[in-house]
């Protein structure tokens, strides 16, 4: 029987290191190719890692809760009778020491047939995970400021007169020294202070706030690959923009039809969109198209990625041939890969292969924005909400719903002529909805 290596498999094209978040296999378990051997946290989802290769899981290198760099060896498949030393020799340094015991049994993690140990001093306790970096405010250096502001006792001493003559003159009594008995203010502190005329605002009293100024959050897996990967988009990839304005009151129209219809699933306003945009893809493949370097390639199925935002970040699950699905479908499928958008139980053939994308943020009433595209596709729509906007038609002013759409596009893939064209058939099939239905 063969020896498998088991490596960090490279899920998702922006993807360096995987961590291991759980073995699901232990030392010395019998399995099959197929079987699921850990989950593993990319930067996109928690994936299921399976075995490409039957035998006894005879060494995990990689514990849960470590990252691997990409093609990093983490376990190792064989028969009990397999001499696996020399592969585990060429592991990491830490687990080639310990080939030359490892015998069918781990040394690390499986002691069920190791004989017992002697014992040993306790271990030092495991590097503890990143953790942010607290900065507390450096200590107040301004000296006490004294102002002449009479004990906030709720009263201040002043006569009768002086009081009148500093309601009609506008001075503030709280910022008087009284020069009276006992500091009470009288007339002549209230006429000087009028004919000096207003003094510097009285310091307010903002409640300090308490903690530490700030902290520095280590990023997370998501967050990383969102970092590393649009720099290489904005930077280097010439984005320009072509927007338009769609009446949407026909597919807002149909939309409702749609609700009403029993046993149907709900179709949202992404839904259409994405329906048009697979259909104006098709007659449009130029703008289905990536750059490769010395080609572009053009792709003939619409597999479409739909912007989710997460807590800790983006991502874009596939919706695959949308080209060939129904409104229906695309409805039923893109609800499922939200939602398990959001709970990171995507499979790995979900998280890439996307040929366009689109991002919609009118949920969140923005009316209008631009969105980065996403290497190597060649365009990426951003979708805002449909409003209630006043409109000129044929009979006077009216009132419409009106939905701004924003394609950024590669230049080196398209010109500003074809975006425009695709926006505009776009257009054309969301102001002519039923053409979505057949």
């Amino acid at each position: 029987m063969a020896i498998s290596k088991v490596v960090m498999p490279k899920l998702s094209e922006a993807m360096e290191s995987g961590k291991i978040i759980k073995w699901l296999k232990r030392e010395g378990d019998r399995v099959q190719g197929g079987d699921i051997l850990a989950e593993v946290e990319t930067d996109k989802a928690d994936v299921e890692m399976e075995a490409f290769g039957a035998g006894v899981l005879r060494k995990i290198l990689v514990p849960a809760g470590e990252k691997a760099p990409v093609g990093t060896l983490i376990a190792v498949i064989a028969e009990p009778a397999d001499d696996i030393s020399a592969l585990l020799a060429s592991a990491p340094t830490a687990v080639a020491a310990e080939a030359g015991a490892a015998g069918s049994a781990s040394a690390r993690n499986d002691t069920r047939s190791a004989p017992p140990a002697a014992p040993v001093p306790a271990a030092a306790p495991a590097a503890a995970p990143p953790r942010p970096t607290v900065v507390s405010p450096p200590a107040p250096t301004t000296p006490a400021v004294s102002v002449a502001v009479p004990a906030a006792t709720g009263r201040v001493k002043a006569s009768p007169l002086a009081k009148k003559i500093a309601a009609q003159s506008g001075v503030d009594l709280r910022l008087l020294q009284g020069s009276g008995p006992g500091g009470r203010i009288i007339r002549r502190d209230v006429e000087a202070a009028s004919q000096r005329g207003p003094g510097p605002m009285p310091a307010v009293g903002v409640p300090a706030v308490e903690g530490p100024e700030y902290e520095d959050r280590p990023l997370t897996q998501i967050r990383a690959a969102i970092a590393r990967q649009m720099p290489l988009s904005k930077a280097p990839v010439p984005h320009f923009y072509v927007t338009s304005e769609v009446a949407m009151d026909r597919a807002w129209a149909l939309r409702e039809e749609l609700h009403a219809l029993e046993g149907q699933p709900k179709i949202s306003v992404n839904d259409l969109v994405v329906r048009a945009c697979a259909l104006t893809l098709l007659r449009h493949p130029g703008v289905n198209a990536s750059f490769q370097g010395a080609s572009i390639r053009v792709y003939h199925r619409a597999h479409i990625g739909i912007a989710v935002a997460l807590e800790d970040g983006l991502i874009t699950p596939v919706l695959r041939d949308c080209q060939a699905k129904s409104l229906a479908q695309i409805a039923v499928e893109a609800r499922d890969l939200a939602e398990r958008a959001r709970t990171r139980k995507l499979r790995v053939s979900e998280i890439s292969g996307a040929t366009f994308s689109i991002s919609n943020l009118g949920m969140f009433d923005v009316a209008e924005f631009s969105a980065i595209i996403n290497p190597p596709e060649g365009a990426i729509l951003a979708v805002g909400s449909v409003r209630r906007v006043p409109v000129v038609e044929d009979a006077g002013l009216g009132v419409g719903r009106r939905m701004m759409l924003t394609l950024s596009c590669d230049h080196r893939v398209m010109d500003g002529a074809m975006g425009a064209r695709f926006l505009q058939d776009l257009k054309r099939l969301l102001e002519e909805p039923l053409r979505l239905l057949v």
